[in-house]
């Protein structure tokens, strides 16, 4: 088949299952596994997930008679701990393999946060940038209608992810409410405080990063005050991360999007930043700082790297180069298992992204508490139990790395594999 036509068709690859970040997810895992010797019946039921579906679905344009046949998925990789939670992501490479391996990284966050939730994730293989608002809530509405009897409150949570947002919760949760008669906020998290949305869940994944490298930072010696970070992705993470670091003294001297990356030795103003992008959209064409490419970014001299973009960003080839003393993953999957390795050769702490980037389900889950009690928290109750449930998995994951004498990621692996594990025991096979 020509490959124009393939694309243009969105036709599934046939390899889908097969894609590199499933088959990091799965060595992760299997890294972990083999060190803690866990049971193989419980292995092999891990290693894959639960339940898997794909639809193709029309979406309209605006122009009426223009109606495109796009692919949406939702995986839920354990149903043993509970509902399962996970965002869902609008994007042109999502795929089964990705999904999945964000299911699966979620299973291990959940457990390792000690939450009472199994791993999901879901997307529509799109790029929302293209689309209108119009289009994005047609497309969103049929999405969820697709998936409407595998999602519930008691079920499985959606929640934003890359290319959604609060408004897309709202859309779903008004659709979900329509089918069932009534209105139904639990459904999903990360929507609108006025329709039930927590205090405190747009910025919860940076803060609760910035949370843990400061316990991190104090462990291994750097005085936040007088530190320099570089971010890669000035999204949302990546955005309030940059922002909580900088409250905290820290200097951040590089900063990248999907157009440029940006360095100042003396300290970027993260306030002409932000008034550039408003303008603008982007990072290029800010006059204060030099513009450098994004391998430049990462290899630059700093205390702290917070990756907070896309996933395989730092790899074997670039991780000798990578000049850090902590390396925060805010994204899924950043780093590599050849990296971690050469990472750890290297002395470089590492706060693996099922740790850096879970306050963000964290808050998703006081969220969901919230809406089942029909009592609303507020923003210091939110921070507070956001920096307890934190700092705890922290100490837990640094003891066990200690005592195990395994890095950061695999003792984080660990900790939330062994969970699920005893879990999966105690329960047993049915029938």
């Amino acid at each position: 088949m020509d490959k124009s036509v393939e694309q243009s068709d969105h036709v599934i690859p046939e390899a889908e299952w097969d894609s590199p970040m499933f088959n990091l997810a799965q060595q992760q895992f299997l890294q972990a596994s083999k060190r803690m010797d866990l049971d193989e019946n419980i292995r092999k039921r891990l290693l894959f997930p639960q339940r898997a579906l794909i639809t193709s679905f029309p979406c309209r344009k605006d122009k009426y008679s223009e109606v495109e046949t796009v692919f949406g998925y939702r995986v839920q990789h354990v149903l043993t701990m509970g509902p399962t939670k996970g965002g869902i992501r609008y994007h042109e490479d999502v795929s089964l393999g990705e999904v999945s391996a964000l299911a699966m990284w979620m299973t291990w966050k959940c457990a390792l946060l000690q939450l009472p939730f199994g791993g999901a994730k879901g997307g529509v293989r799109i790029n929302p940038q293209l689309m209108s608002r119009s289009e994005l809530q047609r497309l969103t509405r049929r999405y969820t209608m697709e998936f409407v009897n595998m999602i519930g409150p008691d079920k499985d949570i959606p929640a934003p992810d890359m290319g959604t947002n609060a408004q897309v919760m709202a859309w779903i949760m008004d659709t979900y409410s329509q089918q069932v008669g009534h209105a139904v906020p639990e459904v999903v998290t990360g929507k609108p405080v006025v329709l039930g949305g927590s205090k405190g869940r747009e910025e919860a994944t940076g803060r609760g990063l910035v949370y843990l490298i400061q316990d991190a930072a104090y462990h291994v010696g750097i005085e936040l005050k007088n530190a320099t970070a570089v971010i890669q992705g000035y999204g949302n993470v990546g955005r309030n991360a940059a922002a909580f670091l900088e409250q905290l003294g820290v200097k951040i001297i590089g900063i990248s999007d999907v157009s440029c990356g940006l360095y100042h030795e003396k300290g970027l103003s993260l306030g002409a930043i932000d008034d550039h992008i408003q303008e603008h959209g982007v990072l290029k064409g800010f006059s204060e700082a030099e513009e450098i490419s994004n391998s430049e970014l990462l290899e630059l001299k700093c205390d702290i790297l917070a990756p907070c973009a896309l996933q395989n960003q730092i790899t074997a080839d670039n991780a000798s180069y990578i000049n850090c003393r902590l390396l925060a993953e805010g994204a899924n999957g950043p780093t590599t298992l050849e990296a971690d390795r050469k990472l750890r050769e290297r002395d470089i702490f590492v706060l693996p992204d099922i740790l850096g980037n879970a306050g963000g389900v964290t808050v998703s889950y006081f969220e969901w508490v919230q809406n089942t009690q029909e009592f609303a928290w507020t923003l210091e109750e939110v921070n507070n139990r956001l920096h307890n449930i934190m700092v705890e998995a922290f100490q837990r994951t640094l003891l066990r790395s200690q005592r195990d004498d395994v890095d950061m990621r695999t003792a984080a692996l660990i900790e939330g594999i062994q969970r699920v594990s005893e879990a999966k025991l105690l329960r047993g096979v049915f029938p």
